[in-house]
């Protein structure tokens, strides 16, 4: 094992736990949902700096990876949106093009793959479906509250496992 391989990691999410995605709710509550107007705007995400200073933090002791329930087609704007906020360098691991399950079923698997071989010491993650079914897997979780709870992107991560 490397230096690396020995850090414990910090798993987080991106929506609404680091990046505001507050401009591109609208997107949602249009039916049918415009995704591709909605992943479009992903990139104009203001950074959370509630998120962005946990991710930050937990970089000191921790190796970061990212979990998001964006699409994999969405991989470039997600990588170049952590570039241009200078956040810690991870691994980012998305969600398939044409994967539907719920987030917290998609997040969970992740999690479990990772645990295998690595310690999580902690995700963070705002949807509270992930955070209960991670906490009652046996991880250690941080709810990110920093933002209003959104009933369409709930309803998307849940039913249409888009997010």
């Amino acid at each position: 094992m490397t230096d690396r391989d020995e850090r414990p990691l910090a798993v987080f999410d991106l929506d609404n736990t680091l990046a505001d995605t507050a401009h591109r709710q609208r997107f949602l509550a249009r039916r049918p949902r415009d995704w591709d107007a909605f992943f479009a705007a992903a990139p104009q995400d203001p950074p959370l700096a509630e998120g962005v200073a946990l991710v930050r933090e937990s970089a000191r002791e921790c190796e970061i990876v990212y979990l998001t329930g964006r699409p994999e087609r969405c991989r470039r704007d997600t990588l170049d949106w952590l570039a241009a906020r200078e956040l810690p360098a991870g691994d980012v691991h998305m969600r398939g093009d044409a994967d539907r399950r719920p987030a917290r079923r998609t997040k969970l698997a992740v999690l479990r793959r990772l645990a295998r071989t690595r310690d999580v010491r902690v995700l963070v993650d705002d949807d509270e479906l992930v955070c209960r079914d991670a906490r009652q897997a046996g991880f250690t979780v941080v709810l990110a509250r920093w933002t209003a709870p959104s009933g369409e992107l709930e309803d998307a991560q849940e039913r249409e496992g888009r997010t």
